[in-house]
Formats: structure tokens, sequence, C-alpha cells
């Protein structure tokens, strides 16, 4: 059969991939067009997927473990809180002041207070749309210095769409915008969506259509009618620039340069109109959220990687503001890529392919956009359900807020110990006293770790 099949999330490639008889289908590809009889001719293990997965479990037992926060500051707190309790024993010969001492030195600043702050947090990043799979890549997300991001699904959208009309004939852009939109409505191919919006944005009026032909490879052909006038026909033919000298001899010499992108070519009753040009459709906020993550969020690197053509990314790149590229990138090349950053800094890598889960696991922080692969999510340490950038924003926020909070409390809390400590040392705080003051240290620093999971509306 004759279709096409989505493979951006193996490849990259954001534009669904036409396929004829005898034409390779990657394993794991996505079919949403006609039903295709597809012929295995290798065996599980040699798939482009099974591949991919055999780097994802290298990268997950090469990623490095990195200490959580209430590990480093208990190493310091630990030894610290029994060598005063020895001194005052030692000093004083009393077991008593000994007794005292490690009684307020408790550490439930530490044992509790930080916990209670990452439940906080991953409490309100599921408010917010946003799954924490692994709860410790709150505490490391503020100390990402590097950013790398995948292009297709993740800066853009993943869909085409029409971005330029190139008059050559003597119809107007509208004119042949409206001849187009007419034909594609019929058609199924990846660009026909593109053309029928872009038709519809302008409030442009679609035309009867008739003796419609979709020769696949060839083009669309068919005759157009105006509704009004039954005898202002025209023969349409949308097709390729390899293709356009079976309709029009003339037409290929007129054609404009080829630039990046898809273009499709289209003739009205015998002589070229006018050239269509598509996009992968940017997200928006893309360049807004580009230049706020070195002010906002201490990031000094920041890279744009993408398995796509260096022309596409490099337009994409100038766009939002990236200057570091890296294009026809596969797997492999992504975890080599993501090893090499996190060796200099801490990385936080931002994807949403197949093709991006090594490179997720093996950053100091993954993040994955949607949900549509399984394998991805469960690669990276947190997933934004919306695919939204503003939620990726809100997630450094958070974790920049769990952080500080935290921190507060559990340095708060041992520099209260620490002079509650002093203070039993010298003989004025018994066991009991002790016991009671550390409860109330204890209070005090959960309910400030509280505090990451309140006043949501303050993230910005």
């Amino acid at each position: 059969g004759r279709g096409s099949m989505d493979e951006s999330y193996l490849t990259g490639e954001p534009y669904r991939m036409a396929k004829a008889p005898g034409s390779n289908v990657l394993s794991g590809s996505i079919n949403g067009q006609a039903a295709l009889e597809i012929r295995t001719d290798r065996v599980v293990g040699d798939s482009r997927c099974a591949k991919i997965m055999d780097v994802l479990r290298a990268s997950e037992q090469r990623r490095p473990q990195l200490r959580r926060l209430a590990d480093s500051l208990g190493a310091l707190y630990t030894p610290l809180a029994v060598g005063i309790a020895a001194a005052a024993w030692f000093v004083s010969g009393s077991p008593t002041r000994f007794l005292a001492v490690l009684v307020v030195a408790t550490p439930c600043p530490l044992l509790i207070a930080i916990p209670v702050a990452i439940i906080g947090a991953v409490s309100l990043a599921a408010k917010r749309g946003i799954v924490i799979r692994d709860p410790a890549i709150l505490e490391r997300l503020d100390t990402c210095r590097t950013a790398i991001f995948d292009k297709t699904g993740t800066l853009t959208y993943g869909t085409p769409k029409l971005t330029d009309v190139i008059p050559m004939g003597r119809l107007s852009q509208g004119e042949v915008l409206a001849l187009a939109a007419s034909l594609e409505g019929y058609s199924k191919h990846p660009l026909a969506a593109a053309v029928v919006q872009a038709a519809a944005e302008r409030s442009l009026q679609l035309l009867d259509v008739e003796a419609l032909a979709e020769k696949p490879g060839q083009g669309l052909t068919g005759r157009v009618t105006r509704p009004d006038d039954g005898r202002q026909r025209h023969d349409v033919a949308i097709t390729s620039r390899q293709k356009l000298a079976a309709v029009d001899p003339a037409g290929p010499d007129r054609l404009p340069p080829v630039t990046g992108g898809l273009e499709c070519i289209v003739v009205v009753d015998g002589a070229t109109e006018a050239v269509l040009r598509f996009r992968d459709t940017p997200r928006a906020d893309g360049r807004s959220f580009v230049s706020h993550l070195s002010p906002a969020h201490g990031l000094s690197r920041v890279m744009l990687v993408s398995g796509d053509r260096e022309s596409e990314v490099r337009w994409l790149a100038d766009l939002v503001g990236i200057t570091e590229v890296h294009a026809g990138i596969q797997p492999e090349g992504k975890l080599v890529l993501v090893e090499q950053a996190t060796a200099e800094a801490a990385t936080v890598f931002v994807g949403d392919g197949i093709n991006d889960a090594p490179a997720l696991a093996a950053a100091t922080v993954g993040i994955a956009m949607g949900t549509a692969s399984d394998v991805t999510s469960e690669a990276a340490g947190a997933v934004v359900m919306d695919s939204s950038l503003e939620r990726v924003d809100e997630l450094f926020h958070i974790g920049r807020r769990l952080r500080s909070v935290a921190l507060q409390s559990a340095v708060g809390g041992m520099a209260a110990s620490i002079m509650g400590m002093g203070l039993a040392a010298a003989g004025y705080l018994p066991p009991a006293a002790g016991a009671l003051l550390q409860e109330a240290i204890d209070v005090v620093a959960v309910l400030n770790a509280l505090r990451v999971a309140w006043r949501p509306g303050a993230l910005s």
C-alpha cells in the first residue's frame, strides 16, 4: 500500500514520511493514514527501536550518582554533634551533659523538613500539570548551568505550517491558495492540512472540485469550478519540483532557488503559478522562553540538538535565539553530547521523542514533553503533560524554590540545634528541656518547609 508514517519520535524529522511499496519502515513509526502491509526483514534485536533501548540502558548505567541535599548536610552535621557531645563529657566529666547534647542534636530538620519540602514541591508541580518521576531532580534543577533542547515537539509543535506563497504567474497569492486548498481538502497528504488551515485563516472560499486524482509520488490534480459561475473552470495540479516538468515543461527553469523546509508547486491550466513553502511550526513563546533562561535560572550555555537537517535546525535556532546548534544527530550522538556537557557542568535536557530517551537518562535533569512515548517518560525525571514551555519554566522555579526553602529549614534548624548543643554542653540545658527545645525547632523547620506548596501564583 501507500501512505505516510510519523517517524519524528525516532528520527527528529518533523514531517510525515511518504511510504510506497519497497520503502523502509522504522519500527516504532506511527501510521495514521492508510492500511499498509509491512513485511519484517529484521529480528527484534536489530530494529531501530531496540538499538535506541540498548543505548538507553547503557546511559542509565553510566549516570553519575549525585548526593542528595540531606546527605551532604548530614555528612557535616553528624560528626559535629558527636564531637560536641564527647567534648562536653570530657571537659565536665558529666554523662548528663553528653546525653543533653545528643537529645538536642537530633537531626529532625534533615530527616523531616527536607522530605516535607520535596513532597510539597511534587504536589505543587502536579497541580501545574508536571509529573515528577524522580524527586531528586527538584534538588538538582537549580544547580544546572547548561540546557540542551531537542527541536521537534520541544521548541516546535511538530506540525508543518505554510509560511510562504511565492506567486510566479498572473494569479494573486489568495487566488492560488484558494485553488490549492480546494484540492488539498480532499487529500491526506502531510502538507494538505497546512494548506487548508492557511486558507481558513485568510477566510478564503473553497471552490467545487471534480475529476480529482491523487497519484502517490506524482501529486494531486483536479478541475476547480467557482460555485457562482460554472464557466470559470481551472485545471489545477499540485506537484513537486522534481515532477513539475510532466505538467509544465517550462516550469522548472522559472522556479526560485531551493531553501530549507518543504515545498510544493501549484500549476494552473498548464502554467506554474506559485511555490508553497512549509516549515515546522515554532512555539510562539520559544524566543521569550530561551531569553529568560540565563537571567532567571542562571543557565550560561543553551544548545539546540536535532536529528533534522541543518538548514531546518539553524532556521529555528535563529528564530528563538540559540547560537550553539547540532544538526543531524542520532540518539547515540545526543548521548555523547549530553555526557560531554554534563562532565563540564550540571545539564538539563528537554526532549519528547524515543530518540531522546538516552540523552534524558544521562543528563543531570531530564524533562520529557508530553506523554506520546512511554519510553521517553520512563527515561525522564519529570514529564510536562501539556508540552508547554511555560510549564518547563515553572518547573525551574519550583526547583529553585524547593532548594531555597529546604536550605532555610535544614540550615536554620541545624544552626538552632548547634546553639542548643552549646547551652547543653555548658550545663544550662538539661535533657528534658533540650527535648522540648528540639521539638520546637522541628515544628518551626517543618512549617517553613510547607511554604514550598503554598502560593503557586507566585511562580513567574
